[in-house]
């Protein structure tokens, strides 16, 4: 897959799952949630370090981009893991029966 073709959600899930899933599931679910939460902390991080607001300064966009990235791999492992296909759970958000209103 070149870095030029758009990457599908299963497809990306299905790249963590063949280069990683032998170790991850050995690492088990608890171990692989507290790398989770530790990706998600440094997206925080970067997060607050982008105090110029929504629209990132593109010296912090290319630190946020990694970390959104690496949270996703990670949440496509924990997926992987549980069996779970994250294109089939995302299907609720495209049904407007199943998803309404917003959390505030």
């Amino acid at each position: 897959m070149s870095s030029s073709e758009p990457l599908s959600i299963r497809a990306f899930q299905q790249l963590i799952r063949s280069r990683y899933y032998k170790t991850d599931v050995q690492r088990g679910t608890n171990g692989t949630f507290m790398l989770f939460i530790e990706e998600v902390g440094e997206l925080a991080t970067a997060l607050h370090e982008n105090r110029e607001g929504a629209k990132p300064a593109a010296k912090h966009k290319a630190n946020l981009s990694e970390e959104f990235a690496d949270v996703f791999a990670w949440l496509c492992t924990l997926a992987n893991i549980a069996g779970i296909d994250l294109t089939d759970a995302l299907t609720k958000y495209t049904q407007p029966d199943r998803v309404k209103g917003v959390k505030g």
